[in-house]
């Protein structure tokens, strides 16, 4: 514990507390921040945005999170070690793929933990909670809250969904398998479909891992990632359906490497600002200078719809977006 405990402390003072204080910044530029950060997942909290990234390193160091801020998606805030091992008895290596919800005056933190490779090791996703964004976050359960491989999904790469009705969908899943299950209102477990199950397949043909979700004028767009993550070709690809639960039929790729800017372009989340029809993707890629799998940093770009409601390819910058104000609501 204590080994871990420096590990994580070490690391912090490699990378210390950051924030941007130059004012006349006027795009976020890409990466956004610096350091090694993949997997990000965005949110909006009074008026900021957050991003909470995987911290890439090796299994054996990935072991902590940090999370970020920004009232204007141009200059960020570091805020270090929001989460560790040292906090989840069950979790010892490979934490990874943060997914974010603020209910009820609490902040919860999904998570996935030692990359289980099968229904007898110890790991899967965990959840934990704060009474602030930035944390210190605790162990919710005290357990995983999946921790079994269903419909051949390995428990990696949960992303939270809140449908217009209130209802909370936890979908996640790695191994070239997606599934989809109702969370109970406190997240504490799941609440079964009319059929008896729990957990229920929606995996789309090319579906290898980093499920996303938004509602929007009435359709469900699920997105997910292809291809290898270590990988130039890592990618992002979705469908649209009338429902949460599909059927989700592959439409096509919306973000790829581009040869001149970077590569391995994944694993992303969407953020909606302040415009009428304004949105972000926010997503990892790799240097056109790095070889190594875990050499991956944040970015952020344009997302847009065309006139029949598709989405339209995104174009990886090195400029990212123009400063952005939030409301505080």
């Amino acid at each position: 514990m204590k080994k871990i405990m420096l590990i994580a402390s070490l690391a912090a003072l490699a990378a210390p507390a950051f924030a941007q204080k130059t004012t006349d910044k006027k795009t976020s530029g890409n990466p956004i921040f610096p350091g090694w950060y993949a997997d990000p997942e965005a949110a909006m909290i009074k008026g900021q945005a957050w991003v909470f990234p995987t911290t890439s390193d090796k299994y054996g160091k990935q072991v902590f999170f940090d999370a970020y801020s920004s009232p204007d998606l141009v200059h960020w805030t570091r805020h270090p070690d929001i989460l560790d091992t040292a906090a989840v008895k069950w979790a010892h290596r490979a934490m990874w793929a943060p997914a974010f919800v603020q209910k009820d005056g609490k902040y919860y933190f999904f998570f996935a933990a030692n990359d289980i490779q099968n229904d007898n090791q110890e790991g899967g996703i965990g959840v934990a909670v704060a009474d602030k964004p930035e944390g210190p976050y605790k162990d919710y359960l005290g357990k995983p809250l999946v921790d079994k491989f269903y419909n051949g999904a390995q428990p990696i790469d949960q992303t939270v969904f809140q449908d217009k009705d209130g209802k909370f969908y936890l979908i996640y899943g790695g191994w070239g398998h997606c599934n989809i299950a109702q969370l109970k209102p406190d997240f504490t477990g799941f609440i079964p479909f009319e059929d008896g199950t729990t957990f229920r397949s929606i995996t789309p043909e090319g579906y290898v891992e980093g499920p996303f979700m938004i509602y929007r004028n009435g359709k469900y767009y699920f997105m997910w990632s292809e291809g290898g993550w270590t990988g130039p070709d890592y990618s992002v690809a979705y469908a649209i359906a009338d429902s949460p639960l599909g059927p989700f039929k592959r439409i096509g790729k919306i973000l790829q490497q581009d040869p001149k800017i970077a590569t391995g372009a994944g694993h992303h989340s969407v953020l909606k600002g302040p415009g009428k029809d304004q949105w972000f993707i926010v997503y990892h890629r790799r240097p056109l200078t790095e070889t190594d799998g875990n050499h991956r940093e944040t970015c952020i770009d344009k997302m847009e719809f065309d006139e029949n409601g598709l989405i339209k390819p995104v174009k990886i910058t090195n400029e990212g977006v123009p400063l952005t104000k939030f409301s505080k609501k």
